[in-house]
């Protein structure tokens, strides 16, 4: 195997170096040996003959190239107009979106939703607020504003989104300065057939694999039923109400069968599960300010029984719900579609009638 080394910045020894020039250069390393691990993990799985499901954690953000292996960037977060408004994003260009590309001249525009303004419980205030003195990179109360990416650069006494320039300035949309905690429970059973017997795709002999899906009332795109975390609130506990609320209508419901629903909910979320996925969420929400962050859990009933006897519903931020047949044909909200993709990988069900190309050096 090729051996590769780094021509990795120095750190600045310059005088008055302060602790917030520390984490600007630190992160400066970081999306460099990002950017720059392209080459020496494709290498590396051709070598060791892994799969994307043991070399995926390398890579937390979106993957977007041939080889499967992410680059530090971001693209639905640059669509406009932004969701919900007639806000058309400052354009940026793909090599303009890293933080290491100087723009003198870059000019976002700023917005933040009048939902966000009037000071719902789920939102910060505004950083002008005198009473407001939000701390960045750790947990600060009961919200925690630590990234599942590591440290962020806080500039002019703005969290900076680690991803890259998105055009936009302000929450738009989200609540918290910074990372915004989601968790999505994506929810397997496989596909049978009126016997019972699994069904295979045709081609490619993989058995096929379904999942819960929403669509969303706010978009309209089919989507994971996940949501926010509360502050203070564990992801075990998010994931089990966000799945309980959105696909089942748990809050319609009275209080016998909340009470029967819970049993049911807690036999599936007791289970054994698997963490797909930890971090950035490329989302068309996000701005400069403020960006989605997940943990997506795949829970997967292997007989059937379990999700047999929970009837689909939709509910709360839900207009429907239904079981969908997992394929690379599935176009989902935000980056879903990649977290269902590893689910598939990690129970070796199918996913795409192409093989896909082969890294290439």
């Amino acid at each position: 195997m090729r051996k590769y080394t780094f021509p990795l910045p120095l750190l600045s020894k310059k005088a008055g170096f302060r602790e917030h020039d520390a984490v600007l250069e630190v992160n400066r390393v970081l999306q460099y040996l990002t950017v720059t691990a392209h080459e020496c993990c494709c290498q590396l799985r051709k070598s060791c003959n892994l799969s994307p499901t043991h070399w995926s954690h390398l890579h937390s953000l979106k993957m977007s190239n041939s080889c499967g292996v992410s680059k530090f960037y971001h693209s639905k977060a640059l669509t406009s107009p932004y969701p919900g408004s007639n806000i058309e994003r400052s354009q940026v260009a793909e090599d303009k979106v890293g933080w290491l590309t100087e723009w003198k001249d870059y000019n976002p525009v700023e917005y933040t939703s009048v939902s966000v303004l009037a000071g719902p419980r789920w939102a910060d205030p505004q950083l002008s607020d005198k009473n407001f003195s939000p701390k960045f990179n750790e947990r600060d109360g009961e919200v925690e504003r630590k990234s599942l990416n590591g440290l962020y650069v806080v500039e002019n006494g703005r969290p900076r989104n680690p991803a890259g320039r998105t055009g936009l300035i302000g929450r738009g949309l989200l609540g918290r300065w910074g990372p915004n905690h989601a968790a999505d429970p994506i929810v397997t059973r496989w596909k049978r057939d009126r016997s019972g017997s699994k069904i295979a795709h045709p081609v490619t002999g993989k058995n096929i694999l379904q999942f819960v899906a929403i669509k969303r009332r706010d978009c309209g795109e089919w989507a994971i039923p996940g949501g926010m975390v509360d502050p203070g609130e564990k992801i075990s506990a998010t994931l089990k109400r966000e799945f309980g609320e959105e696909a089942l209508n748990s809050l319609q419901k009275s209080p016998k069968e909340k009470e029967e629903l819970e049993k049911q909910l807690q036999r599936l979320f007791s289970q054994e599960a698997f963490v797909v996925y930890r971090g950035y969420v490329d989302d068309p929400r996000n701005t400069d300010n403020a960006w989605m962050e997940t943990e997506a859990v795949n829970y997967h009933d292997e007989s059937g029984e379990t999700m047999d006897n929970l009837p689909l519903e939709a509910g709360d931020d839900a207009g429907k719900v239904k079981w969908v047949d997992i394929s690379e044909k599935l176009k989902l909200y935000a980056n879903h579609s990649y977290f269902i993709k590893l689910v598939t990988e990690k129970r070796g069900a199918h996913w795409s009638e192409d093989p896909g190309p082969e890294c290439h050096e």
